[in-house]
C-alpha cells in the first residue's frame, strides 16, 4: 500500500481587491511547498481566529489606505493580534505592513512635501531577511504614505 501523502502546509494570502493576486510572492510560495488559503476581507471574507492551520501570513497591498475608516481596515489591523499571539511567520507588503505598524503603534502618514514612490527599486535583505526566504532583487512600488518603525522593531 502506497503512502499517504503529507498534506501541505497552507500560507494565509490576505488580498484586497477583487483583482488581486498573490502574484510573484504566491508563485514562490507554492515553489517552496506551501498550498495558499486565498481570502478577501473587502469583500466579505472572515480572518480565521487562530493560525492553527496555517503555516504563516502575508497581508498584501491595496488602493486603500491603513488610516481609513473602512470597517474591513480596522478589523484587519486588529486582527493582526493573531499571528503576533500566535508567533506565527508573518509579512507585511505595503498596506499589510501599514497595518501592522498601525497594529504596534507606529505611525502611517504621507510625505511632508506630498511626494510619492513610484517606479521600480532595488530590494536588498537584511541578513536576517535573507535567512526568511528569497528576495527578488527589484520591485515596482507605488506609495503614497510611509511609516515609522515601531518601538522595538528591528530595521
Amino acid at each position: 500500500m502506497p503512502p499517504t501523502p503529507r498534506p501541505r502546509p497552507k500560507i494565509l494570502i490576505v488580498l484586497h481587491q477583487e483583482s488581486s493576486s498573490p502574484g510573484r510572492v504566491g508563485h514562490m510560495l507554492i515553489e517552496e511547498g506551501f498550498d495558499l488559503d486565498l481570502r478577501c476581507p473587502p469583500l466579505g471574507d472572515a480572518l480565521p481566529e487562530t493560525l492553527d492551520g496555517h503555516a504563516g501570513t502575508v497581508v498584501f497591498g491595496g488602493p486603500m489606505s491603513a488610516n481609513d475608516e473602512d470597517d474591513f481596515v480596522r478589523r484587519e489591523t486588529d486582527w493582526l493580534k493573531v499571528p503576533l499571539r500566535e508567533n506565527r511567520p508573518l509579512l507585511g507588503i505595503c498596506l499589510g505592513a501599514q497595518m501592522l505598524v498601525n497594529h504596534l503603534g507606529g505611525k502611517v502618514e504621507g510625505h511632508g512635501e506630498g511626494l510619492v514612490e513610484i517606479g521600480w527599486y532595488p530590494l536588498t535583505a537584511t541578513e536576517d531577511g535573507k535567512k526568511l526566504m528569497r528576495w527578488p532583487e527589484m520591485v515596482y512600488q507605488f506609495h503614497r504614505e510611509g511609516f515609522s518603525l515601531p518601538k522595538d522593531a528591528t530595521l
